[in-house]
């Protein structure tokens, strides 16, 4: 195999939104697996908003990308070579294998898919870390009851959007946050939920109070800012939120100051944070049930692809503007 290995690396840290220069498109040799190990050329890339803040240097939770480092992220690709007696060439996996065309890791550290009756790249979306990240949080944090309503934020993007479903599934009053009419409409029309508020219609504060009259018993953020502002303001009492993501502040200099912090105390809510990949144990259970729904035809989920590992960084700079509709992913030509 002669090819070289086309890679997208950090090339310097963005003070505010990302842009071209701090990427680095870049030619190198084809790595070569070892004992264990496969060797994947990469077909389906995954963008996702926690990608923004691994390439600050600020305190986190997981360490930051290193400069010159190729950048993270979920891919689903074939084996085309083993070392490995787990995993035979011509499989597909998944795994944490970077904005790469070819990827070395270890086969323990890959998950073999079965991509019958389904496009593989759903395993970035849906039926992957996404969709396990929108199960934990609704039924691990939220545990909404049947009747209850429960609010979404980023509702057509790849997490809110099984979010919404999963709860409309457990007997639950689901409303939606999007921005634009277009993600309004594919909110309520195709995926079911209650109701869609637009935040760039310039009448939040009042469309929320239309959308919630009785309040919120569960609250999935993914966009922190003024919309988590405004939403805390209509929960109900000991209502739930999962704290998911903030986007919102993800390109600030100086984060959104809240001034509704009181109703965490008045409503006595619970507010929790939580990352996915600290719950693995988790995983199957989730995944199975995921599959279950899909299978059946009760979880729907749309893509936004863009053609070709040189075009990842425009994509992700549009999916953190929200350009995309559904799962933000690249198609590696």
């Amino acid at each position: 195999m002669n090819e070289t290995n086309l890679r997208i690396t950090l090339a310097g840290r963005p003070q505010g939104w990302p842009e071209a220069e701090h990427f680095r498109v870049e030619q190198a040799p084809l790595p070569q697996p070892g004992a264990g190990q496969v060797l994947v050329r990469n077909r389906w890339l995954s963008l996702d908003p926690y990608m923004r803040g691994r390439m600050s240097d600020a305190k986190s939770y997981v360490e930051p990308v290193a400069l010159g480092d190729v950048m993270p992220g979920g891919t689903v690709g074939e084996v085309v070579a083993s070392n490995a007696a787990s995993l035979q060439v011509g499989d597909l996996v998944t795994g944490m294998l970077g904005w790469q065309r070819y990827a070395v890791a270890d086969a323990a550290a890959l998950r073999r898919i079965d991509a019958a009756g389904v496009a593989p790249q759903a395993f970035l979306g849906a039926l992957g870390m996404p969709g396990v990240t929108a199960w934990y949080g609704l039924q691990q944090i939220c545990r909404p009851q049947p009747g209850q309503t429960v609010v979404v934020t980023a509702a057509s993007g790849a997490v809110g959007s099984v979010v919404g479903q999963l709860a409309k599934a457990a007997g639950c009053r689901v409303v939606g946050v999007a921005g634009g009419e277009r993600k309004c409409r594919h909110v309520v029309d195709e995926l079911g939920f209650d109701a869609c508020v637009d935040y760039k219609a310039g009448r939040l504060h009042d469309d929320l109070r239309d959308a919630l009259p009785d309040g919120a018993d569960c609250l999935f953020e993914n966009v922190g800012g003024e919309i988590f502002d405004a939403l805390l303001a209509r929960t109900r009492p000991f209502a739930r939120v999962a704290l998911c993501g903030m986007i919102a502040d993800y390109n600030n200099a100086e984060p959104y100051r809240m001034k509704n912090l009181r109703a965490v105390l008045v409503n006595r809510l619970l507010l929790q944070g939580f990352i996915v990949s600290e719950h693995m144990e988790l995983w199957p259970q989730a995944l199975r049930e995921l599959g279950a729904l899909a299978a059946s035809g009760r979880l729907r989920w749309r893509e936004t692809v863009a053609e070709g590992l040189e075009q990842a960084p425009a994509a992700f700079v549009g999916m953190l503007r929200g350009d995309n509709l559904g799962k933000q992913l690249v198609r590696i030509d």
